[in-house]
């Protein structure tokens, strides 16, 4: 029984060996390939694209009347080609802002949605740490409103946004929302 079980061991331990070289021959294989891969996105090389990277990580909101804690998280998307806000404002509120630039036309364009039902669609600019949208919608008196959205970078690890209504075409401006980003340390 004992030289069974010296070939049983035997055996065991080169299946063992065996599988061990097949898993680090598979995963020299395929690691350089998969670390090392080039970004061939048109939007990772594309600097327009990129000018609005200083908004990217996650944030802590401030604002007058803030419910409580507010979180913003921003991010890439569809190969580094579409700027993702997710935000939550407190009491149940949130949504999402998408951004993103088109080279058709040379603007950058943005959609605001929220769980409350509001939707708005901007177009705009984005450069040297700056973002200015703006898009038409109806007040809840039906009204026509221009909106104007502003995301500006203030330092490293602030940006400030404001969002503000007109009522005359952009003739005059209310702020109705002015909110403070502060980079949440990892």
């Amino acid at each position: 029984m004992n030289a069974k079980w010296t070939i049983f061991r035997t055996w065991i331990r080169v299946e063992f060996v065996f599988v061990q070289v097949i898993v680090l021959a598979l995963c020299g294989f395929c690691a350089p390939r998969t670390l090392a891969a080039p970004d061939n996105s048109p939007c990772s090389a594309n600097s327009e694209t990129r000018q609005f990277d200083f908004w990217l990580g996650e944030w802590s909101v401030t604002y007058p009347g803030a419910p409580g804690a507010s979180s913003s998280k921003v991010y890439l998307e569809l190969g580094r080609c579409v700027v993702v806000e997710n935000w939550t404002a407190g009491r149940n509120h949130e949504g999402i802002n998408i951004f993103a630039y088109s080279s058709d036309d040379g603007h950058w364009h943005g959609m605001f949605a929220d769980n409350e039902g509001r939707v708005h669609v901007f177009e705009g600019n984005v450069a040297g740490g700056s973002a200015e949208f703006v898009g038409p919608s109806r007040g809840s008196n039906g009204v026509s409103e221009l909106n104007r959205i502003r995301v500006v970078r203030l330092g490293p690890d602030q940006v400030e946004q404001t969002w503000e209504k007109s009522s005359d075409n952009g003739g005059t401006w209310k702020t109705v929302f002015s909110g403070q980003y502060s980079r949440k340390k990892p």
